[in-house]
Parts: structure tokens; C-alpha cells; sequence
């Protein structure tokens, strides 16, 4: 596995793997177009994560303190995928996004256990109906678990690139 910073040129294959996962699925995949992951990539930053195959999963933050996304393929699901994204996404988040560091997923979904399992807490509902979670603010001595990226990715630019 490696992660490494999205580009453009990973859109096709970003958009395959969000349209493959089986909850939080998309109403209408029409609607998220290549300018979606164009303006998200703008508007923050992305890591993808390959696998011998090519890309298995992808994540964005946005500098407004949003996740606006973290999937991973069904076929690469339960191979640090998505624990090795999550960790760059909110090291980034941390780093260089507005607070509070948020996100929203649908109720009683895995992937709302999966945000749970790393720290991140209730903060209500959206009025669209889906769990709102927030990530919480830590005292810089507090354990950091998996909050840091994994000393192997290449994170390009992101990082170290001003909000």
C-alpha cells in the first residue's frame, strides 16, 4: 500500500471507487462530476491510497474544517486502506483546517462505526437527516494513536501547503 497525494489525473479512477461502495452510496452519480473532485481538490487537500491494482481508496479535507470525503473499494476493504488515510486526512485537518474539524455520514452506517473507532464524536444531526461527527480538540501532550500519517506515504505538497 502507498498514499499519496490526489491529482487530477486520479479523477476516473477516485470517481470508480465511490460509486463502488455499498453504504452511503450516491442518489444521483451524476451529479458528482469531475469538476466536484476538481473544486474539492482546490478547496483543500487529497491523498489516495494504490494498491498493486491501482487506486483502492481516496480522502479529501477541506480547509473549512470538512471531510468531504474517505472510500475505499469494497475489494480492499479491511487492509489499512482507509485507517492509512484517515490518519494523513486529519493530520492535514489538524494542520491546516478551520475548527471545528467536521464531517457528516449517514446513521448506523459502518462507516459512522469507523469514524467512532478513531475518536470522532457526535455533534447532532444535518437537516438532511445524516450524523453529524466532529473530531475533538487535543492537548498536544495527549496520545496521538493514529492521528499522524504513516511514516511510508508521500504526501507531496499537502502538508506543508497554507490553508
Amino acid at each position: 500500500m502507498r498514499i499519496r497525494e490526489a491529482t487530477i489525473d486520479d479523477i476516473p479512477a477516485m470517481h470508480r471507487v465511490r460509486v463502488s461502495v455499498r453504504e452511503n452510496r450516491l442518489s444521483s452519480p451524476d451529479r458528482l462530476t469531475p469538476a466536484s473532485y476538481a473544486q474539492a481538490l482546490a478547496d483543500g487537500c487529497g491523498w489516495v491510497s494504490e494498491s498493486d491494482e491501482g487506486i483502492a481508496g481516496f480522502a479529501f479535507g477541506n480547509r473549512d474544517g470538512n471531510v468531504w470525503a474517505l472510500f475505499v473499494n469494497p475489494e480492499h476493504e479491511g487492509q489499512g486502506h482507509g485507517s492509512a488515510l484517515h490518519a494523513v486526512l486529519v493530520a492535514w485537518l489538524e494542520a491546516h483546517a478551520a475548527r471545528p474539524i467536521w464531517l457528516s455520514t449517514a446513521a448506523g452506517t459502518r462507516a459512522e462505526a469507523f469514524y467512532r473507532a478513531r475518536g470522532w464524536l457526535e455533534a447532532g444531526m444535518t437537516p438532511s437527516g445524516e450524523q453529524r461527527l466532529h473530531w475533538p480538540e487535543r492537548r498536544k501532550d495527549a496520545a496521538a494513536g493514529d492521528r499522524h500519517p504513516p511514516a511510508w506515504a508521500t504526501l507531496g505538497q499537502c502538508l506543508s501547503r497554507p490553508a
